[in-house]
């Protein structure tokens, strides 16, 4: 009776929560009702951040985003959480960061006993809301109070609803997603349809997941643009790849699989006593890896490390990197390890990796959750340098692709075609305050060419 009663229970949690979500949005649109102040010579842009200090793909990649942006544009992050007094990435120059719910600040007596109440603005679906509560609600509706910018870009779900149900008229929304439409649960991914529609812009970083939203949106007028993720900048140089390293990185979750990983290499710690298996993470599954370690009996030769600082210094060590997630969007971390001309194996899950990887060419691809062909791609990279050596320097220069200044160009462009520069705006026309309040004049209702990769800002 109690375990039938449960679902039962989970379903009317999740239906009060949206009904408290439903009229918290309402109550909150009055304050935000700011239009944007007159467009100045620099555009104004607000990134939206789950947590600035944090570490992670997503927030590798929007940081170096905000830091090029940042050389011709005033740009802010508003960082929704900020867990740690020090920051695990270095925060980008020429940006203003704001802290929503600072938890390294000492708290008042409001802000302790609202911590302890759920978030009513995040969706229980999604995967930040175990890390907000009330108060992170209240601080971040004061934060979004401030006068707003005139490009807001949310980073995920989440963020993306928000700004969707709040941000005031006069104001462009892009949203950004990280991964797809299909990685998320499906009530999560109703929301998404539904309140998506109301941005302007929604950028994804593969070509599979444009399509996918451009299927699921139809018919609204939400522009839907690939840009992928820019490589930062890394220290050192190549790998020699003459390191008996096997290395592999990232949160220490079930999606990333790394138990698989584990067992894959198995053989090739028998057959080859010289290879080592680093994995560098953190997370709720280190415990359990490291049992799993001992379980195998590979103690010594599969290490369990913390999240490096230092990870491109660890790849140059590595002469193989491996990535054995279920799902993914754009591995940062896969095009790091092709910078530092690691030989590169990968599941190949939606939708990243199939994308990045020319198999055969630059790297290899195996299906997901085989532990046979893992290792069997494995053993093909360890007992032939001269494969290692190919596909190594061939992911070099394919990395190519995703310098930051290619990439950072391609964001320029899309802001200058939603924002032309005002010496670049027509003079005859209706005044500047009517064009800020119609939407074809924020955003032009010809979308961007699917097939196209890269623009010029217009004349």
């Amino acid at each position: 009776m109690n375990l039938r009663a449960r679902p039962l229970r989970r379903r009317v949690r999740r239906g009060t929560h949206r009904a408290l979500r439903r009229t918290a949005l309402w109550a909150a649109r009055p304050l935000l009702r700011r239009r944007p102040p007159p467009r100045g010579e620099r555009l104004r842009v607000r990134i939206l951040l789950q947590n600035a200090h944090g570490t992670g793909g997503t927030i590798r990649t929007v940081l170096n985003l905000s830091g090029r942006l940042a050389l011709d544009h005033d740009v802010e992050i508003v960082s929704v959480l900020r867990g740690g007094a020090e920051p695990f990435f270095p925060l980008p120059d020429g940006v203003t960061i704001t802290y929503a719910d600072d938890r390294a600040a000492p708290r008042g007596r409001a802000a302790r006993l609202l911590s302890r109440v759920p978030s009513v603005l995040i969706p229980r679906e999604e995967a930040s809301y175990r890390w907000t509560s009330l108060w992170t609600d209240v601080r971040l509706l004061a934060a979004l109070r401030a006068a707003p910018p005139d490009v807001l870009i949310a980073t995920r779900p989440s963020l993306n609803l928000l700004a969707a149900a709040l941000s005031p008229r006069g104001v462009t929304l892009i949203g950004q997603d990280h991964m797809s439409l299909g990685s998320y649960k499906p009530p999560l991914a109703r929301q998404i349809l539904r309140d998506y529609r109301r941005l302007h812009v929604l950028t994804t970083l593969t070509e599979a997941a444009r399509a996918e939203y451009e299927r699921a949106l139809a018919g609204s007028a939400v522009r839907i643009v690939r840009i992928p993720n820019a490589v930062p900048d890394l220290p050192g140089g190549p790998s020699p790849r003459t390191g008996e390293v096997v290395l592999a990185a990232g949160r220490l979750v079930r999606n990333k699989r790394f138990e698989l990983l584990i067992e894959a290499f198995e053989p090739i710690a028998a057959e080859h006593p010289g290879w080592t298996l680093r994995i560098f993470g953190a997370g709720a599954r280190r415990g359990a890896l490291r049992d799993l370690v001992a379980e195998r009996g590979l103690t010594g030769r599969v290490e369990v490390r913390p999240a490096s600082r230092d990870l491109p210094a660890e790849m140059e060590r590595a002469s193989i990197y491996a990535l054995t997630s279920r799902r993914e969007g754009m591995p940062m971390v896969v095009i790091e390890a092709m910078t530092k001309g690691l030989a590169v194996v990968s599941t190949d899950c939606p939708h990243g990796p199939g994308e990045m990887i020319d198999p055969g060419r630059d790297g290899l691809l195996v299906p997901v959750d085989d532990a046979a062909a893992l290792t069997a791609a494995l053993r093909s990279l360890v007992t032939d340098p001269a494969l290692r050596d190919r596909l190594g320097e061939q992911a070099r220069r394919s990395a190519r692709a995703y310098d930051p200044s290619r990439i950072a160009a391609r964001w320029a462009a899309l802001l200058a075609d939603l924002h032309p520069p005002p010496h670049a705006l027509p003079q005859p026309g209706p005044p500047a305050e009517s064009q800020a309040g119609s939407p074809a004049a924020r955003v032009p209702r010809k979308r961007l060419d699917p097939r196209e990769e890269e623009r010029s800002p217009r004349p």
